[in-house]
């Protein structure tokens, strides 16, 4: 049996600096909320793009009490001049009195992908 080699084409996008490129991670109790969330921060071109992470177990002290619940996380993709109106989006839209909401840099990635985000915010 002979296999045919297939040749696919190398990328050529160059890495480029995050800049202002975040990651936004947000933790929610249900699916239905996450989708909710998702949604608006889309829409509302706070978010470049949304993911779901449908099931995600959490532990942590809450009011002074050892917690764990089932969860979805959001991973959002956003710039850091969106942030601030991102973060008020969600604290409108969240069922939890102090939701998870916090941002990391992204340092470096695809030119093409950074170049759709800041042009999709």
């Amino acid at each position: 049996m002979v296999q045919e080699m297939v040749t696919r084409k190398v990328d050529s996008d160059p890495i480029s600096e995050g800049e202002d490129a975040l990651v936004v991670l947000i933790t929610v109790a249900s699916r239905e909320e996450a989708e909710r969330i998702a949604r608006r921060l889309v829409e509302d071109r706070l978010a470049a793009c949304v993911n779901i992470v449908p099931q995600v177990r959490s532990f942590f002290i809450w009011q002074g009490k050892f917690s764990q619940e089932d969860e979805c996380l959001l991973v959002a993709k956003s710039r850091r001049p969106r942030f601030r109106d991102l973060t008020t989006a969600v604290k409108q839209l969240h069922s939890y009195s102090v939701p998870e909401i916090i941002a990391l840099p992204i340092l470096v990635g695809s030119a093409d992908y950074l170049r759709w985000m800041a042009e999709s915010t």
